[in-house]
C-alpha cells in the first residue's frame, strides 16, 4: 500500500477515535488541564497530517498521524480517556 493510501487510512481512523473518545470521570481536576493540553496537541498533529497529505508529502503525513496516535494511546494507557482503534 502506498504511503498516501496509508496516511489517508490512518487519518480517517484517528479522526473517528478523536470524535468518539470518552474522557473518564476519574480525571482529577488538576490533571484535567494536562489531559486537555495533550488532546489539543494530538489534534494539531492530526491537522498537520492532513496538511502534509494534501500537499503531496505522505511520508511526513504518516509521521504526524503516528505522533497523534501515540499521544492518544498514552492517554488511554494512563486511564484518562477510553476508545478503541
Amino acid at each position: 500500500m502506498s504511503a498516501e493510501k496509508l496516511a489517508s487510512k490512518y487519518i480517517r481512523k484517528t479522526e473517528r477515535v478523536i470524535a468518539e473518545l470518552k474522557n473518564l470521570d476519574a480525571t482529577v481536576h488538576h490533571e484535567a488541564d494536562s489531559v486537555k493540553a495533550v488532546l489539543d496537541e494530538a489534534k494539531r498533529y492530526l491537522e498537520d497530517a492532513k496538511y502534509y497529505l494534501g500537499n503531496g508529502k505522505p511520508e511526513i503525513s504518516l509521521a504526524s498521524v503516528a505522533y497523534c496516535e501515540g499521544l492518544l494511546d498514552a492517554l488511554r494507557m494512563l486511564g484518562y480517556v477510553e476508545f478503541t482503534w
